[in-house]
């Protein structure tokens, strides 16, 4: 753990009790043979869609173009679709995930492993790693096979 995460655990409780909502942007990366992009962090366990927090003066739409570049290499070349907003109250009360399908994009380069993103890859929808984050798993059929979102992650 570097001395950012560290440093980031610590004060995160603090930054969220003065702010009443966060707001995280993650992207549903669907390639021509209809796998999607997992990464796996360094610092929490599972696979996840690309993503992260949005920042002061940031649109969500920004967030994730820089989230995605930042994560996977990844640059939105169309339109991202909104899924939907997700609460994620368990993770904290007034936290909110913005869910995009993206399936116009290029990937220039793959960014090489590191202490934030350790692996990514594609994988079947039938074929999902057994340790998926949850929120990210109830996410599939939603996109996948029409079935109605969900209010929470």
């Amino acid at each position: 753990m570097t001395i950012q995460h560290a440093l980031g655990a610590m004060f995160r409780p603090l930054w969220r009790m003065r702010r009443g909502l966060t707001l995280g942007a993650q992207g549903i990366v669907v390639d021509e043979t209809e796998r999607i992009l997992l990464i796996r962090h360094g610092y929490r366990p599972g696979w996840h869609f690309p993503g992260g927090g949005v920042e002061w003066g940031e649109t969500i739409e920004a967030a994730l173009r820089r989230e995605l570049k930042e994560e996977a290499g990844i640059e939105i070349a169309g339109t991202a679709q909104l899924h939907g907003v997700f609460a994620n109250f368990g993770q904290f009360p007034g936290d909110h995930i913005a869910v995009f399908v993206v399936r116009q994009w290029r990937q220039p380069s793959v960014p090489r492993p590191n202490a934030e993103v350790v692996e990514q890859n594609f994988f079947a929808i039938d074929a999902l790693p057994a340790a998926m984050a949850l929120g990210a798993r109830r996410r599939v059929p939603e996109v996948f096979s029409g079935r109605p979102a969900a209010e929470a992650w």
